[in-house]
This record gives C-alpha cells, sequence and structure tokens, in this order.
C-alpha cells in the first residue's frame, strides 16, 4: 500500500482547507477494506490522532477537539480519503500524515500503531 497526501499549506486563522490522500495497493490490498485514518504532529509534541473512517460501511470518528470543524470522508471509488477542514486555528499547525490499516475491530482506531501504512504527510501552517 502506497498513500501520497496533498493540500496542505499556508493559510490565516478562519480559513479552509482540503487534505486529500490517494490509496495504491496491489492485488488483494482493496482500498474499502481498510479504515484511513488522519494523525498530525506539531514540533516537539507526539502524534496525534485526528480522524479516521471505516472501511466498509464508511463509520467516521474524529478527535473531540476538532469535531464540527474538520470531517473526514472517502471516495471508493477515486481510492481517496479526504479530510475538510473549516475554521483553522494556529493549534492546528502541523504536519498531517494519511494513515491505512487493514484492522478489523469494531472500536474506533485512534492509535499509530494501529496503522501499518504511512504516507509522508502534507504540512498545514496556520497564521493568526
Amino acid at each position: 500500500v502506497q498513500l501520497q497526501a496533498s493540500g496542505g499549506g499556508l493559510v490565516q486563522a478562519g480559513d479552509s482547507l482540503r487534505l486529500s490522500c490517494a490509496f495504491s495497493g496491489q492485488t488483494g490490498q482493496t482500498f474499502r477494506r481498510y479504515t484511513l485514518g488522519w494523525f498530525r504532529q506539531a514540533p516537539g509534541k507526539e502524534r496525534q490522532f485526528v480522524a479516521a473512517v471505516k472501511g466498509n460501511g464508511g463509520a467516521t470518528y474524529v478527535l473531540e477537539s476538532v469535531k464540527g470543524r474538520f470531517t473526514i470522508s472517502r471516495d471508493n471509488a477515486k481510492n481517496a480519503v479526504y479530510l475538510q477542514m473549516n475554521s483553522l486555528q494556529p493549534e492546528d499547525t502541523a504536519v498531517y500524515y494519511c494513515a491505512a490499516s487493514a484492522m478489523i475491530i469494531t472500536s474506533a482506531l485512534r492509535t499509530p500503531n494501529q496503522y501499518g501504512y504511512w504516507g509522508p504527510g502534507t504540512l498545514v501552517t496556520v497564521s493568526s
């Protein structure tokens, strides 16, 4: 599995950004079977769960502190996952990573070690 995130950039507080992540896999690595997640890592801080969307069924989970501002979605036809970020704040500044997990569990996948595949990340900088 390969993941490539895009859409980061420099914005002002209150602006919006939409991150995209393209998924590519070998035979048998079917996109819809994977949970896709977004994590972020600010300088000097640990990687933090932001949002996830399950495979079949598409249940979504979002970090409590960004609920109402961030929305995760997936397009199984395009092998892509998106993170719509509205009302961005300086504390949202981080490198955002797209990740994929083949784990099949009923609960949300909120920790980095539950994801076996990672993209290189895209930088989001929010100025005040």
